[in-house]
């Protein structure tokens, strides 16, 4: 019986998974690229507009919440793609789906980020 791993070791692992999993995001999915592009312009922007500690914690959040999404549609997307190549429509459904998941967290980062910058630029 192979010696088990231990807790410490196993989540060193997760870890190296993730990294791996986030680099495969950045470097191949055009969608996390122009968001990542659009995290660093609003960063270099909170930097310029001086943001308050909360404003940072709250597109900090908006930021993740969009590219974390992104990143369980693209799994959603390559999962379906796997299991039913051809077009089904249960299959569009559920891409549709995720889709509009990413869509509702880009509407409210947007929104948040009117609202922490247009008093700011105005």
């Amino acid at each position: 019986m192979p010696k088990k791993e231990s807790f410490l070791v196993n989540r060193l692992k997760s870890v190296k998974y993730a990294f791996k999993g986030a680099l495969l995001l950045i470097s191949k999915e055009s969608s996390i690229k122009i968001q990542l592009a659009i995290a660093l312009i609003v960063t270099a922007a909170g930097f310029f507009y001086n943001i308050s500690q909360t404003e940072w914690l709250i597109q900090i959040l908006a930021i993740a919440i969009v590219m974390g999404i992104e990143g369980v549609n693209t799994a959603i997307e390559e999962i379906a793609n796997f299991i039913h190549p051809e077009y089904h429509v249960k299959i569009g459904y559920i891409k549709d789906v995720a889709a509009g998941a990413v869509f509702f967290a880009a509407v409210f980062a947007t929104i948040i980020g009117f609202i922490i910058y247009f008093p700011k630029i105005f």
